[in-house]
């Protein structure tokens, strides 16, 4: 149920009607029973109006849990947001929050649109009148009156998540809102506030600088703001409607409530009435002792404040509700700021003033309070006090590199340390050698002055109205250092100091280095010029850590940088340094790099360092691998000719002169490349494999050109139980081959799968049984079996023996005597075999071919890994089988709805299947 209650205030010169809030009511029933009589009293308000019912509800000794002041609402322009690069200027200060602002909740912003830029409903405004006659509402004036001059109380107030909208922004041709923290909202199709969605690079953009102290004190007000349980000073005012409690002990003992009359009087019994008048607490105490200590002997009394009376303020000016307020009597000026809601956006922060019975008693600079603690100007209020808040006159905006970025207001004849003083002073980083100002000259345009801050006469030169002062960052270069970068146990920056060689850095290998760096080269990188261009010294880590008077112990220069390679990312390391290199190319000129290629084990393109060899480019390349060819290598290199163009020209070099220790080694020059060769036919260790029935089965090394009947010789030849019919022989080229095989022929599989699939007539295949097929197909594992004649090798027949290569393997099983019938057949079975049975007899044994057979299409697979089609001719004797045959009866296609590429795929899977389970038999 709503409270229809309006407490009605009386001021010399205004009124205010205002309905209490919930919060309020339950505020007025945690006050003690006497203070809400003499509220009630004060006011003319029926209490059981408030409470309920006629009975008060005391709870003397409780602490108020609901907050005095609510957070101030966040509100959102509607039409008058300015630009955030106007956020700072005393123009935007002065001008925009003056009269003009028009603050509203998001569905104000609706009706704002939806009626053409007219509001149809009640909005807040800023300014103390309000100037637009489409507008209504309640102003931050004085008086808050609608059209017919009533009191309007139909404010609805915002949703305490609605952001606090200051400016707005255009970024990549997108407008957006920016809130008091920074965020970035845009404005839907429904008129309603999101917080957008930017990218990293957007969200950069600078959050604009507040003035400070202003959200110090933000809150909604309220004129309800008792103040109890505090400790009360002594010098405090004892006037009308404090409680005085005065308990008396000895020879009587009694308790006293003692309300302080009009005429400043307290009444007390067997005493009478005692004036305290214009007495402080501590008078008032003392007085009210020495009158009970001498009207009654032996009777001892204390004296304490119970309630203490609330008085009556006036807050005006640039408040951000002025008007008329109810405190605590032990109410102070900050105090009293809080509770009216703080400062409005122009209002002063350090002019404030406190005027009692028309006179100035003091001004407040809350900066004095903010910035240093000092509380000495803040001081206590009495009843009829006016705390006036003028406007502020002038602003100073200072961002960077200030340890707190924000707009302060100026007083007289402050200079930049007193600015600086208020931003907190500089940051560590900042160049106070050239502050930048922007400054508005005579003739209103903007200009821009610089401020030598580390001199007396810069930090003593005044600041004006509108200043914007920007701490610019010192650069971030470093000076007098050696950086050390890569394979290094601590890569970082060193202090250079004159004299500083590299072994001043590194002392030693094991602890300064880090596990598999590079010894013997590493490189300096030491700055030609002001444009940070290079040049590159090349130098032994392991030389000028062990012999500190060697040549590669370099002296070492400012800005230096060591490059410490490992052996494994070496060229990743070298790139940016080649890059750096080809960047500092000027006029045409070629860039400072060098190649080396073949033999060596890191081959690829090197700095040219300064008087570069061929010996330091080996060296830098990793040294020759095993089988260089030392006595010949190729220098390749261009030379110039501005009238012929490049011209190639080719040079040999002897690599065992080159390398010599005391060789004076060519110097290069840029583009050359160094090609080492590899020895006459030189080549890596190549592996063969021989297993099953040799002698002496294992891995055998060979040499270019060795052939198959050499190795079996060197493996002491074949046992008396081989089976030379049906060895084995794989090759790795050959597997790779097979394996494309079956890729190209899987991809055909499914194209003509696809294909059938098409076809209007005839049936087509299950897509169950089209999926089984190639996963049969690519599951298939290839061997890569190149069929061969032993018997005819180790006969001597040259023909028939072949040269071997790397990985080749052979295997050659015992004795065979079976003959296998596989496929399409009744019983597939392995049978012994009978010299002379031919082919129709073995398919017999095994039951016959089924009815889904294509018989004409069976073939036998020899122990040798050949291909024989059977002759079934009527007038034929038959095909013989051998020991160790298989024979293959495929699928009729026309069961795979005629699919052509099924005979293949069983006869690939066939034929592997054979050969991998004869070598499983070998190896085991």
């Amino acid at each position: 149920m709503a409270v229809g209650i309006a407490i009605v205030a009386t001021a010399s010169f205004s009124s205010i009607a205002l309905t209490p809030t919930p919060q309020m009511i339950e505020q007025f029933k945690q006050l003690p029973k006497s203070e809400q009589l003499k509220l009630a009293k004060q006011y003319g308000i029926d209490i059981s109006s408030l409470t309920g019912g006629s009975k008060l509800n005391r709870n003397d000794n409780n602490d108020f849990e609901e907050p005095i002041v609510k957070p101030r609402t966040a509100y959102f322009d509607a039409d008058l947001i300015e630009d955030c690069s106007a956020i700072g200027s005393s123009s935007f200060v002065s001008t925009k929050h003056k009269k003009n602002t028009i603050r509203s909740s998001q569905s104000d912003y609706q009706n704002f649109k939806a009626n053409n830029g007219q509001f149809s409903r009640h909005v807040q405004m800023d300014g103390l009148n309000s100037q637009n006659g489409n507008l209504s509402g309640q102003s931050r004036g004085l008086n808050s009156l609608n059209n017919s001059g009533q009191q309007n109380t139909n404010l609805q107030p915002r949703p305490e998540n609605q952001p606090n909208i200051i400016c707005k922004t255009t970024i990549a041709g997108n407008q957006y809102f920016i809130d008091n923290l920074g965020k970035k909202y845009t404005l839907n199709n429904f008129g309603t506030l999101t917080l957008a969605k930017v990218n990293d690079k957007q969200q950069k953009t600078k959050k604009p600088l507040q003035i400070f102290g202003l959200d110090m004190f933000a809150g909604e007000p309220t004129t309800f703001a008792p103040i109890s349980d505090v400790p009360v000073p002594s010098e405090y005012m004892v006037g009308p409607g404090d409680t005085i409690n005065v308990q008396t002990y000895g020879k009587e003992s009694d308790n006293f409530e003692l309300v302080v009359q009009r005429n400043g009087t307290v009444q007390l019994p067997q005493v009478g009435p005692i004036s305290i008048v214009g007495l402080s607490f501590a008078e008032a105490k003392k007085l009210i002792k020495d009158k009970i200590k001498s009207s009654t002997i032996g009777v001892e009394s204390s004296v304490t404040l119970g309630q203490l009376r609330s008085i009556r303020i006036f807050i005006a000016g640039e408040a951000y509700k002025p008007g008329s307020y109810t405190v605590s009597s032990l109410s102070t000026i900050t105090q009293a700021l809080y509770v009216s809601g703080g400062i409005s956006n122009i209002g002063s922060l350090r002019n404030i003033e406190l005027k009692r019975a028309g006179k100035l008693v003091g001004k407040l600079d809350l900066y004095d309070l903010l910035m240093r603690g000092d509380s000495s100007s803040d001081l206590r209020l009495q009843s009829g006090d006016v705390v006036f808040i003028p406007a502020a006159k002038a602003y100073v905006s200072v961002d960077g590199d200030v340890r707190r970025p924000a707009i302060y207001e100026l007083k007289k004849d402050e200079n930049f340390a007193d600015v600086i003083n208020m931003a907190s002073g500089l940051k560590a980083k900042a160049f106070a050698k050239a502050i930048s100002v922007e400054r508005f000259n005579k003739n209103h345009l903007k200009t821009v002055i610089s401020v030598d801050y580390t001199t007396t006469q810069g930090r003593r030169q005044n600041v004006k109205d509108g200043d914007y002062i920007t701490v610019s960052s010192s650069s971030d270069r470093l000076e007098n250092s050696v950086e050390v970068a890569g394979a290094a146990t601590r890569p970082g920056q060193y202090q250079w100091t004159k004299g500083m060689r590299v072994s001043d850095i590194f002392h030693s290998v094991r602890s300064d280095l880090s596990k598999g760096a590079d010894l013997t080269y590493a490189v300096v990188l030491r700055a030609i010029n002001e444009q940070d261009e290079v040049e590159v010294l090349q130098f032994s880590l392991n030389n000028a850590i062990k012999f500190n008077d060697s040549k590669d112990n370099l002296l070492l220069e400012p800005r230096d940088k060591i490059v410490v390679f490992k052996d494994d990312e070496r060229q990743i390391a070298l790139l940016p340094i080649i890059q750096q290199l080809k960047k500092q190319t000027h006029l045409g000129e070629m860039a400072k790099l060098v190649e080396v290629n073949g033999s060596v084990r890191y081959p690829g393109v090197y700095p040219l360092v300064e008087n570069g060899s061929v010996r330091d480019l080996l060296t830098a390349a990793g040294g020759l691998e095993e089988g260089s060819y030392t006595l010949s290598a190729e220098l390749t290199r261009q030379q110039i000719d501005p009238i012929k163009g490049a011209k190639i020209i080719h040079k040999e070099l002897n690599l065992n002169d080159v390398l010599h220790v005391n060789h004076n080694s060519l110097k290069l020059q840029s583009r050359d490349v160094i090609s080492v060769r590899k020895l006459p036919d030189w080549q890596q260790t190549r592996w063969v494999s021989i297993k099953g029935e040799v002698r002496f089965p294992g891995t055998y090394s060979i040499q270019r050109g060795e052939t198959l009947k050499n190795v079996i010789t060197r493996a002491g030849g074949l046992t008396p139980n081989a089976f030379t019919y049906g060895s084995i022989f794989l090759r790795e080229s050959i597997k790779e081959k097979e394996q494309e095989q079956v890729r190209n022929l899987a991809d055909e599989l499914r194209r003509e799968i696809a294909a059938k699939a098409l076809t209007k007539d005839g049936t087509t295949i299950s897509y169950k049984d089209s999926q089984q097929m190639l996963d049969q197909l690519q599951n298939i594992e290839v061997v890569g079996r190149l069929s061969i004649d032993l018997s005819a090798i180790l006969g001597d027949i040259k023909s028939a023996d072949i040269e071997l290569e790397a990985n080749d393997e052979l295997y050659i099983p015992s004795k065979n005597q079976t003959v296998s019938v596989m496929g399409q057949v009744q019983y597939p079975s392995t049978h012994r075999f009978i010299k002379g049975e031919t082919f129709e007899q073995y398919l017999s044994m095994a039951g016959g071919a089924r009815k889904r057979a294509d018989e004409g299409r069976s073939y036998i697979l020899r122990a040798n890994g050949s291909v024989v089609i059977p002759d079934t001719g009527f007038l034929s004797a038959g095909t013989r089988m051998m020991p160790g045959d298989t024979i293959i009866v495929p699928l009729d296609t026309e069961y795979k709805d005629t699919l052509t590429l099924w005979q293949q795929v069983t006869s690939v899977v066939y034929n592997s299947a054979v050969a991998i389970a004869s070598i499983a038999r070998i190896n085991n």
